[in-house]
Formats: structure tokens, C-alpha cells, sequence
């Protein structure tokens, strides 16, 4: 049988959700518990798969994993958690395809960043994000990483103030390396009028005009689901 997770972790404890030698990572321990309980004997044998990569201190409500396993009985969250660390959780399971992959099998994907205090123009904000939505070339607002091609959809960008907090949502079908940090940037850099939508308008052709640009703080940014359409619901 395979089966789909819904994990949720508190980022700052890790290097990242995916495994590294010699550090802390969410999928470290994540794969420990499944061993200890004997669900998978290897997440290659299993056919691991993970939603999307988490950086380091990035936390999620609604990271999906998926792999095979013949004790389906004991891939449960109680189960699971009884393994886990306190700063991991899983809270939701599923039997799924056996073609079904957590990341190419994703429609979209939701990341939500919440950052306090600043005297930011909301207005601003809100009408320049409308010029991100849509299918951009979105190199200036990426980490290199070998990526193919830095072209990439955004379904929606909201901008909100909750009290004296502000949260960005965006969604997209995918996301480069450190692409919603350095967004959730040049909003506020247009919201403290720094800079302008001309401006954002060249950063979205890279081909032309190429300028670096430093990513917020991962502390604010949570992975907060992934949609998989119809097929999978």
C-alpha cells in the first residue's frame, strides 16, 4: 500500500526538512521514526517522496510525504508521532496510488509569510503583487540552483494586516530556491517606498535587467499546503 502524510514542523530546530549529513533535518527524523517502527526499511526502497523542500528554519502545517509500505496499520499520526520529536507532528494520512508522487503530483502549493511591525503602505503592496501573478521569469527572485528554467506561475498573492502583523500569502504550481523570501522582499520595499513598480516590473525581465536581491528571514515563511486537484482528493 502507499501511503500519503500531512506533516506539520517547527523549522528553526532544523537544517531543512530534507536530509544532510551531520545535521538536524526534519526528514532525519522523520525517517528514523518510520524505521523504528519498522513501516520502511529505506526511503529508497519505499519510493520517498517529499512535497517541496524546506530551507533551513522555514517551518509547514501542510508539508505531504508519501511512500509504500506494508504495515499500513501502523502508518497512523498516533503512531508516527510516538517516534517523532515534539517539534514534529504528522496529523493526517491517506491511502493513495501507487503513481502518486507528493511533488510532481502537485497542483499548486501554498507558502504564507507573517512578519510584525514596519510602516508599510498596504495599498502598495496589495497593487504591486498583482503584477507577479501569472507566468514570469522569475531568475531575480531565485537562488541559483541548477534549475532548468527559472519560469514559474502564481496563482494568487494576498496581503493582509491581522492586528500588528502582516501576512503575505502566495500560491503557485512551484517555487524556486528562496523565490517567496526574496518576493515577500521587494514588497516590503515597496510598501516602506524604497522602491516602485517599474522597478518590479524589471525584475520580472532578467534578460535585460539583472539586480540581487536578499530573501526575509526564513522564520516567517510556512509551508502551509499543497493541492493536488481532483485526482487526488
Amino acid at each position: 500500500m502507499r501511503v500519503a502524510l500531512k506533516l506539520a514542523y517547527i523549522g528553526t530546530e532544523f537544517h531543512g526538512s530534507q536530509i544532510q549529513p551531520n545535521v538536524e533535518t526534519v526528514e532525519k527524523e522523520l525517517f528514523k521514526a518510520l524505521r523504528n517502527l519498522r513501516i520502511i526499511e529505506s526511503p529508497k526502497s519505499a519510493n520517498y517522496n517529499c512535497a517541496g523542500r524546506t530551507d533551513a528554519g522555514v517551518h509547514a502545517l501542510g508539508q505531504v510525504v508519501a511512500f509504500d509500505t506494508d504495515k499500513p496499520n501502523l502508518a497512523i499520526p498516533r503512531v508516527i508521532n510516538s517516534e517523532l520529536p515534539p517539534s514534529i507532528w504528522a496529523w493526517a494520512h491517506s491511502e493513495v496510488p501507487f503513481d502518486f508522487d507528493a511533488r510532481r503530483s502537485a497542483v499548486s502549493r501554498h507558502y504564507r509569510y507573517v512578519m510584525s511591525g514596519g510602516d508599510y503602505d498596504i495599498s502598495k503592496m496589495r497593487e504591486a503583487s498583482k503584477l507577479l501573478l501569472g507566468t514570469h521569469d522569475f531568475e531575480n527572485f531565485s537562488r541559483s540552483n541548477g534549475e532548468k528554467s527559472t519560469v514559474r506561475t502564481l496563482e494568487r498573492i494576498n496581503v493582509r494586516v491581522d492586528g500588528e502583523i502582516t501576512k503575505i500569502d502566495v500560491v503557485g504550481n512551484s517555487f524556486l530556491w528562496n523565490m517567496v523570501r526574496k518576493i515577500v522582499t521587494a514588497l516590503s520595499m515597496i510598501g516602506k517606498g524604497v522602491r516602485d513598480n517599474d522597478w518590479l516590473l524589471q525584475m520580472l525581465n532578467p534578460e535585460i535587467y539583472e539586480e540581487g536581491i536578499e530573501p526575509a528571514p526564513p522564520y516567517g515563511l510556512t509551508l502551509m499546503g499543497v493541492n493536488y486537484g481532483e485526482k487526488h482528493t
